[in-house]
């Protein structure tokens, strides 16, 4: 069965194919004969309880410099899609938290994926402090006192803002580093959420390991190995990739956060691993599936687009149950 799928995402003529998890997630979609549409946030509009955006067919091809066709845009109902996906960067909290608000008046009229709820309960650097167990030792706060106690004891900290992405303002303090207080006003300045601060894991240098997460089980991992003198592995900020192993300590990292994953209807995450630890759950447009095709051979989105339509089938028979 062919359902209309509405992508929530950032210019598609704008996309990198080579690197792209949206591109490869619409090629997928349009292999099993699904209609694509685009919209931009921008377009979101919500009035009187309903949700409309300016829509146009899209179509996406592995052809550089003509990667993808867009129809005329006509204002839309959003509750006359079958699928919504949010694949739009998280680079704007605030923006994303008031888009999934808004989503929410679809609830029960159109499957929105990853649920709205879902995400804003799930912070990227909070979800985890749920299970301590499988985290390091992490510190949530602004006061400075605190941290200062927290490196004594720990001797080697990261401290990072509670949303920063891409690998902004994170810092490595070391054994007797003197630069605690500026790297502190910095933030203060720059930030006005509390700040994650956690002990350092030096299995860093071997990789931050991103695995792909479908339904609470991991389909394929990739690292990103941080370069020389750098603390950050993220690929925009220097990190290279390499391919990654699901390990057993993994699948029961997993198996622990699955029901909880399943339940808040965070269908694709990617879980951001460090020696035995996660650091992160991103139920936010998750990256990674080229370069782990790449690197492995896995092409994650045959798994992922397999648990949409089973999601997909389910919301449908609840609906006409309703």
């Amino acid at each position: 069965m062919s359902f209309t799928v509405a992508l929530q995402m950032d210019p598609p003529q704008s996309i990198n194919i080579d690197k792209d998890s949206t591109f490869v997630i619409g090629l997928e979609a349009q292999k099993r004969g699904h209609d694509l549409f685009y919209y931009s946030p921008d377009s979101l509009t919500l009035r009187d309880g309903m949700v409309y955006a300016d829509c146009a067919t899209l179509e996406f091809r592995r052809k550089r410099g003509n990667h993808c066709t867009l129809g005329a845009f006509e204002r839309r109902a959003l509750s006359d899609f079958d699928l919504i996906l949010m694949r739009q960067d998280f680079n704007n909290p605030r923006r994303y938290t008031a888009l999934a608000h808004m989503l929410d008046h679809l609830k029960g009229k159109t499957l929105v994926l990853n649920d709205p709820e879902g995400v804003r309960e799930s912070p990227e650097k909070l979800l985890i402090t749920h299970f301590p167990d499988l985290a390091p030792p992490t510190l949530i706060t602004r006061n400075l006192q605190d941290i200062y106690d927290f490196h004594a004891e720990h001797n080697e900290i990261i401290i990072k803002p509670m949303n920063g992405f891409g690998g902004l303002d994170i810092y490595h303090m070391r054994e007797g580093d003197t630069n605690l207080p500026a790297v502190y006003d910095m933030l203060c300045r720059l930030h006005s959420e509390p700040f994650i601060v956690q002990r350092y894991i030096p299995e860093i240098r071997q990789g931050d390991k991103r695995i792909i997460v479908v339904e609470g089980e991991p389909i394929g991992a990739l690292l990103r190995v941080p370069a020389d003198g750098n603390a950050r592995a993220n690929l925009q900020a220097g990190g290279k990739a390499a391919p990654g192993q699901i390990t057993a300590r993994d699948r029961e990292i997993c198996a622990r956060l699955k029901t909880t994953l399943i339940e808040r209807g965070l269908v694709l995450v990617g879980l951001d691993v460090i020696g035995d630890y996660v650091t992160e759950i991103n139920p936010k447009s998750p990256t990674g599936l080229q370069q782990i095709y790449k690197l492995q051979g896995i092409k994650c989105e045959k798994a992922l687009w397999d648990a949409y339509e089973a999601r997909l089938a389910a919301f449908k028979k609840k609906v006409r149950a309703a």
